[in-house]
């Protein structure tokens, strides 16, 4: 009588995604594209507020008109009003910190 060693390898490191992770994985890409036509429609809707309102969110119609130029149509015009606004408030803060 033979007696042979047999091992049984197990790939544990390795996790199959379930089914709720690969279908959040297939539609990020069409969340994302919704998420940026949406906020390409809320800045539209910016352009109805005067200028003394606009500058109370800290912005200026240039803002509004070089964001839809800095970004193609995939790209999420959103991010460069956060930018201008941000920058526009640290200068009125340092400003007021030198007089």
């Amino acid at each position: 009588m033979h007696m042979t060693d047999r091992t049984l390898e197990l790939d544990c490191g390795k996790l199959t995604p379930t089914f709720s992770q690969r279908l959040a994985a297939g539609l990020s890409p069409l969340t994302s594209l919704f998420r940026v036509f949406r906020n390409r429609m809320e800045i539209n809707a910016l352009q109805d507020l005067n200028d003394t309102q606009l500058r109370d969110i800290g912005l200026t119609r240039a803002d509004l008109t070089s964001a839809f130029l800095a970004s193609t149509f995939f790209e999420d015009p959103s991010e460069h009003l956060t930018r201008s606004a941000r920058n526009r408030w640290r200068l009125q803060f340092f400003r007021s910190c030198d007089e």
